[in-house]
């Protein structure tokens, strides 16, 4: 009942859902353009409902060793005040899930997309078998929220105590936890209901609450990738830059995919990157999307879009994964040779392969 009564509580507060997503927050659905304008601009603090992501739980005395031999990044590294982003692969190597993984007592917790969830815990389910871990849908157990802003991490620290002032390091005050996304400006909090309620009254006296839209334009500039469902198994990770946020380790061993992900690194050489894009129109544009360039030789095509949101000031921002070769040439548009043209901007890391 937990997010029942979260859901309700921020329905006192002016959200408007779909499903189990805030679209916005007031009485006009243009108060997204208003919210996204207060995300990208930096001026002010927002705050995010991230209720469309779902957690699972991994709990029992060997659950950091499944995790281990499951994902593709190095699980050890992980602490109750260090998370990571991580991804679940295929024996193919093909990405079944992009989440962040992080510890709560001497529990493990996957922040993904409800919409793969019950696919990916089912997945994972499959290969428990002897091992001392139980898995479990957690998404109703901990609320969780985003904040950002030039002075996000003072006034969480006025509330808290402190914040954690290092990408990916984990604080914890009472039943909060709160992860570092970008040093004093970006943050997610996870805790029970009634802590995160009374957390959020506190924030939203100075605070604008903004719909997942806002959030997610966020993750977009960052160059963080999502995997839906619309796109398991179109990528590798490398293909997701996962290489350049530390989400992929190279030296931890075995876990399904391994070898291909290895070969590639080690002997091939990367066709297809991810990349961050913005075209003019105003459009529907969806994960899965595909990509034309007249110049594409392959007949895979030229490339896919990962993730995609409209930006206030017009258009659409979107992370694609394109063929190399096509995007250096230029000249790539959306779904065909009469699409809209797509504009290629930088990306905030440099996409390097680390031995």
């Amino acid at each position: 009942m937990t997010h029942h009564h979260w859901q309700t509580f921020l329905t006192t507060r002016g959200a408007h859902w779909s499903g189990q997503r805030v679209d916005y927050f007031g009485d006009e659905p243009q108060n997204t353009i208003a919210e996204k304008h207060a995300a990208l601009q930096g001026g002010s603090v927002i705050m995010c409902d991230l209720s469309h992501y779902g957690l699972i739980r991994a709990e029992g005395p060997e659950s950091a060793d499944f995790l281990q031999n499951q994902l593709c990044n190095d699980v050890r590294e992980v602490t109750p005040l260090h998370s990571q982003y991580n991804g679940y692969c295929t024996p193919k190597g093909r990405a079944l899930a992009f989440f962040r993984l992080f510890q709560r007592d001497d529990d493990y917790y996957l922040r993904l997309p409800r919409e793969i969830l019950e696919p990916v815990l089912k997945r994972l389910r499959m290969f428990v078998l002897m091992s001392k871990t139980e898995l479990g849908d957690a998404s109703d157990q901990l609320i969780r929220i985003g904040v950002a802003g030039p002075d996000a991490g003072r006034q969480l620290s006025a509330l808290m105590g402190e914040t954690p002032n290092e990408v990916n390091a984990v604080y914890h005050s009472g039943d909060l936890s709160i992860i570092c996304l970008q040093p004093g400006s970006r943050f997610e909090v996870y805790g029970p209901d009634e802590a995160m309620q009374h957390l959020w009254q506190q924030l939203e006296e100075t605070v604008a609450p903004v719909g997942a839209g806002a959030w997610e334009l966020l993750d977009i500039h960052a160059g963080l990738p999502e995997v839906y469902a619309q796109t398991q198994e179109a990528f590798v990770p490398q293909m997701l830059n996962l290489q350049a946020i530390d989400a992929l380790s190279f030296k931890k061993g075995c876990y399904p995919g391994q070898e291909i992900v290895a070969r590639m690194h080690y002997l091939g050489k990367l066709k297809r990157r991810m990349y961050l894009a913005h075209i003019e129109e105003d459009i529907p544009v969806q994960p899965g999307d595909t990509l034309y360039a007249e110049s594409s030789a392959s007949g895979q095509g030229v490339g896919k879009v990962v993730r995609a949101q409209s930006n206030p000031d017009g258009g659409v921002d979107l992370l694609a994964v394109i063929e190399i070769s096509s995007a250096e040439q230029g000249s790539l548009r959306l779904h065909d040779a009469n699409g809209p043209m797509l504009q290629l901007q930088a990306l905030p890391y440099d996409i390097e392969q680390p031995q």
